[in-house]
C-alpha cells in the first residue's frame, strides 16, 4: 500500500511497542504502515467523518490487520482509550490541533508521547504543548514533492524553558541545521519579505512583527 513521504517519516519515528491514537487518520494508511513495519504496534485509527472511517475499515480488512488496528468514529481525542501511550496528529492546521488538545486536556496528562505535523502555526503549537507538561524530544523535516513539512516529537516531562528563537526555529532543528532546515527557512524568509511589501503601511503591528521575524531569519540563515 502506497504511503506518502510525510506519513512514512512519521511512522519511522514511532517507537516499537507503542499503542497509538491516530487522530484524523484519513484512510488509516499510517496505521497500516506502522503495524506492518514496527514491532508490537497497536493503533486506533480515528476520524470525525464517516467517509474516511469506512475507507479505513476497508483498507485494514484488506491487509488483515483488524486485530491490531481499531477504527473509531469520533471528534479529536474523544476516541482515546486508556491503553494509548502515543498520540499522532498530522496534516491539520496548528490552531485546530491546539483546539483538539484544549477540548480534552485530561488525555494529555495520560499519554507519554505526542507526534505532531501541523500545516501552520507551528510555533503556537510548540508553545501550547510544552506549557502543558511536555518537552521537545526531536524535530524532523521531510520533503514530500515540492512541500517541506515539520514533524515534532514531544515527550511527557519538563526539561527547561525555551527561548523565542528556539520556539520559532525549533531547539533540535537549531542543533541539526540540515539542508532542509535552510531550504525551509529560506522559503519562510522570502514569503515574509513579499508579505511585508504587500501590506498597507497602516498595518503597523503586523509590519513590525514581520520586521522582527525577517531580522531573526536573516541572522540564523547566515550562521552556517
Amino acid at each position: 500500500m502506497k504511503i506518502n513521504e510525510r506519513l512514512k517519516k512519521i511512522g519511522d519515528l514511532v517507537e516499537a511497542n507503542s499503542f497509538c491514537l491516530d487522530v484524523g487518520c484519513d484512510h488509516a494508511l499510517l496505521d497500516i504502515y506502522l503495524v506492518k513495519k514496527k514491532k508490537n504496534i497497536r493503533a486506533i485509527a480515528s476520524d470525525v467523518a464517516e467517509g474516511p472511517v469506512l475507507q479505513a475499515k476497508k483498507n485494514i480488512k484488506r491487509e488483515k490487520l483488524e486485530k491490531e488496528i481499531e477504527v473509531r468514529l469520533g471528534n479529536g481525542l474523544d476516541t482515546y482509550s486508556d491503553e494509548v501511550d502515543t498520540i499522532i496528529i498530522s496534516g491539520m492546521g496548528g490552531r485546530n490541533i491546539i483546539g483538539i488538545c484544549k477540548n480534552n486536556m485530561k488525555v494529555l496528562k495520560k499519554v507519554k508521547t505526542i507526534i505532531l505535523s501541523p500545516n501552520n502555526y507551528i510555533e503556537d503549537v510548540k508553545r501550547f504543548i510544552t506549557k502543558n507538561g511536555f518537552y521537545i524530544d526531536n524535530e524532523e523535516f521531510v520533503k514530500d514533492k515540492k512541500f517541506i513539512y515539520q514533524i515534532i516529537i514531544l515527550k511527557r516531562g519538563k526539561r527547561r524553558k525555551y527561548t523565542r528563537k528556539e520556539y520559532f526555529f525549533g531547539p533540535i532543528h537549531l542543533e541539526k541545521r540540515t539542508a532542509l532546515f535552510y531550504e525551509y527557512y529560506q522559503r519562510e524568509l522570502k514569503s515574509r519579505e513579499i508579505l511585508r511589501e504587500l501590506l498597507p503601511k497602516n498595518y503597523r503591528v503586523k509590519r513590525y512583527q514581520l520586521k522582527k521575524e525577517i531580522k531573526l531569519l536573516e541572522e540564523v540563515l547566515k550562521e552556517k
